[in-house]
Parts: structure tokens; sequence; C-alpha cells
């Protein structure tokens, strides 16, 4: 579901503007007018494909044209840095600003490059996001490699074809991080961590124990998992292992069927449990026992870049 630009953006700018990066600008702008920010100190995104809107229509006039007379313009929006760039150009932000490029990890290192400079005490609030967006052409190379389901399904049923394949994702996240409560937050993030290419499910339960134990959390303590499951077999096995051992008798519930499948859909996960955090309760009718106080997220994208983050509510 996209806003209205025009009511975030100034029009004549949206016209030079390519999908993502309105998608981008207009996720900032609202997250930074809800935080009551205006100038934050570092901007931060993660993004796995980038502008690949852009891209095609560089790439497309590149062998329509035999190389000639091409105009930089859509090269110059092609790079990955250009949402960041341009949500820095916008607010006149000459501060710090990086973009992280690392496929399945692209918000998990923005995160991490964002809380090490509060850490630090280099920087006192961080504007940090996660953005990817889907095309057909991507969308028809994906679904060559088998990512996406090939037959129909009933909407809403995607966790019960038993198949192989998900369905296509996309969005533009931003969170407004700060070292000290505001008054305003959504949630504190409490903890964060990644591991990768785990090579059996035991790896998997020991990470995510030792996760558990280095935030000094029982897992009683728990009150809701929002996790990765996204339809395919193979993906959502590794979940269901995951709540018969180490979450066992936790409440939980899925995410992708809201967001889709892509490498930084942690980020609309990561918002999600916020919200859940901040409102006191679930979307969409779904109860549990008590209030949600301490929510989980446990993502992994094509089971070689698994995440974890730890939430509790101000």
């Amino acid at each position: 579901m996209e806003p209205d630009y025009a009511k975030l953006i100034d029009p004549k700018m949206i016209r030079r503007m390519s999908r993502i990066i309105k998608m981008g600008v207009a996720a900032a702008i609202q997250c930074l007018e809800e935080a009551g920010e205006r100038m934050p100190d570092a901007i931060i995104a993660g993004t796995a494909y980038g502008c690949l809107g852009d891209t095609e229509v560089f790439l497309q006039k590149m062998v329509e044209n035999d190389e000639q007379l091409l105009t930089p313009t859509a090269f110059i929006q092609s790079t990955h840095n250009t949402v960041a760039a341009q949500i820095a150009l916008l607010l006149k932000c000459h501060s710090y600003n990086n973009t992280f490029v690392h496929r399945g990890f692209s918000f998990e290192n923005a995160m991490t490059d964002a809380l090490s400079l509060l850490k630090d005490g280099q920087m006192k609030t961080v504007l940090a996001g996660g953005i990817d967006e889907i095309t057909d052409t991507s969308h028809t190379i994906l679904k060559r490699f088998g990512l996406y389901k090939k037959e129909p399904f009933p909407a809403g049923n995607i966790f019960q074809t038993g198949s192989k394949g998900t369905i296509a994702g996309e969005g533009a996240s931003f969170f407004v991080l700060q070292s000290e409560a505001s008054g305003n937050d959504y949630a504190q993030l409490t903890g964060m961590d990644t591991f990768y290419k785990p090579a059996s499910g035991e790896e998997i339960r020991q990470h995510i124990s030792a996760f558990l134990e280095r935030q000094n959390i029982n897992r009683e303590d728990i009150d809701l998992v929002i996790s990765g499951e996204n339809g395919d077999m193979k993906n959502d096995a590794v979940y269901d292992m995951v709540y018969q051992t180490v979450l066992s008798g936790i409440a939980h519930i899925p995410f992708k069927h809201l967001s889709g499948e892509y490498p930084t859909a942690s980020a609309f996960a990561l918002w999600l449990a916020a919200n859940i955090l901040k409102a006191g309760k679930l979307p969409g009718g779904i109860q549990t026992k008590k209030t949600p106080v301490t929510v989980l997220i446990y993502n992994h994208y094509q089971h070689i870049y698994h995440s974890l983050y730890l939430l509790a509510a101000c």
C-alpha cells in the first residue's frame, strides 16, 4: 500500500524519482515526522537489490543505443546509495550517510552500524532503514530460480499450500534510533544478532539459546515471536524445528504473508513488532494470553542469512 506521495514530497521532484526512491523517501519522512525529529545525525540504509527500475532502464538504453549517446540520469539514479542520498538532499543533512549492500544482511548491517554510532556516543539520533523493490524483470528472473510459487493458491492460504516457493515482496521501512528514551518511543531494541549459513538445526538452536543467554532473558519471559515463514516447505521447516525445541510453548505469528519475501523483509518485521509493543496488542484480532511486553523476531533469508531481534515495551 503506497501513500499519496504528493503530500510528502514536492510534486516537481516526484516526477524525477523512480518508484523505490519515492518509497524510501516517503517512509523516511513519515518516520521523522512521527518521531518529531527534524535533522538526524546520520542516515543509514540497507538494500540488497538497489534501484532495480533505474538499472533496467540504463541497461536497456545501453543496448538500444549501441552504447552511444547515453543519458547519465538513469545511471546516476541506479546506484544503491541513491535513496539515502536523496533523503539527505531533501533534509539538507550533511552528516554521516552510508548504504549497506550485503544481500540478506543489508538491513542488519545498517542497524549494526547505527547501533555502533549510538553506543560510541558519536551520534545521538540515527535514521536507519531497509529498502528493496520488485520489478517485472527481477520477478521473472527470480521465478526462474524457483524462488516464487508457480501454481495459483487461494488468497491468505500461502502457509497451507505445502509446495515449493513463496510470494514476491518489497518494502521500505525506516526507524529513528536514539541512545536515550525520548518519551515518544515505540519500543526499546534490547538486542540484535546475526549468523550465517548454519550447518544444522542444532547450530540454529545453539545460536538462539546463546543470544537469549546474552540478553539475560529466559524463554518464558518472551511474550511473542515474530518469524519469517513464507509458505515454502524447506524455508518453513526451519521455523517448525525451532518452535518444537528452543522456542516451544511461546505464542508466535508469521509476517511474510503481509510483506512477501525479499532480502530486507526483516525491516518490516521490526516495524510490525514496534507497533505491536506500542499498541499493546496484536493486529487483526489475534489474541495472546497477556499483553505483549517482550517480542523476539527470528528471520532467515534462503536459509543463509539468519537474524534475531529482541524488543521490549517502553
